[in-house]
């Protein structure tokens, strides 16, 4: 896949944009360093409909499935979405903080919002990704290693113990690593230039 870079404006050049109102500032002095994965699909389970973009741009229809009643109110975003088939979706700058994570703390530090940057994977916990999703995710992390030297990734997971459960069993950090390796290769200049980033540890 062809690299992508983030602009100075915080947008990815490999992403169809759709800006979301839910999101503000991070804080003052805040050092971008940490990816947070996540999954979603929106009815549960069910993939490729307009409605995870609905709900983070505030225009779900509720009436569309029983289901979204629970989402009354909500108002939630996140950096990016990776549809099943690679297609690559932004909501918000990657210089601003979206509203991802929620009550969370990684390494002493909480509120994971305000120093990182939240991907969902249009998927499920008891559901196989798609391949492509991995290739996806590798090369937007390349990007945003570039811009921001992120050292750190891990899913929702992980620092929401808990409470949350995603990217969930099925997502494989195995897979995603080797694709982040084939990724870098394919960049050596990024290779030579930027630290090692830290995957979280699996069986």
């Amino acid at each position: 896949m062809t690299a992508w870079t983030i602009d100075e404006d915080g947008w990815c050049d490999g992403a169809l944009r759709y800006d979301s109102q839910y999101y503000d500032a991070r804080p003052d002095g805040a050092q971008v360093d940490l990816l947070v994965i996540h999954n979603i699909s929106l009815p549960g389970g069910h993939f490729g409909g307009p409605h995870v973009s609905d709900l983070f741009t505030g225009r779900v229809d509720y009436n569309a499935d029983p289901s979204f009643a629970d989402l009354r109110g909500l108002q939630v975003s996140a950096h990016f979405f990776v549809r099943r088939d690679g297609a690559l979706l932004q909501y918000v700058s990657t210089d601003q903080r979206a509203w991802h994570a929620g009550a969370s703390m990684f390494e002493g530090r909480p509120q994971c919002n305000g120093y990182s940057i939240g991907v969902e994977m249009e998927g499920a916990d008891d559901v196989p990704f798609q391949p492509r999703q991995y290739h996806v995710l590798a090369v937007l992390t390349a990007a945003l290693v570039a811009r921001y030297g992120l050292s750190q990734v891990r899913g929702h997971a992980h620092i929401a113990p808990g409470r949350k459960t995603d990217p969930g069993p099925f997502f494989d950090w195995h897979f995603y690593q080797v694709c982040w390796l084939e990724t870098m290769r394919g960049q050596p200049a990024l290779a030579l230039t930027t630290r090692g980033l830290g995957f979280p540890s699996v069986p």
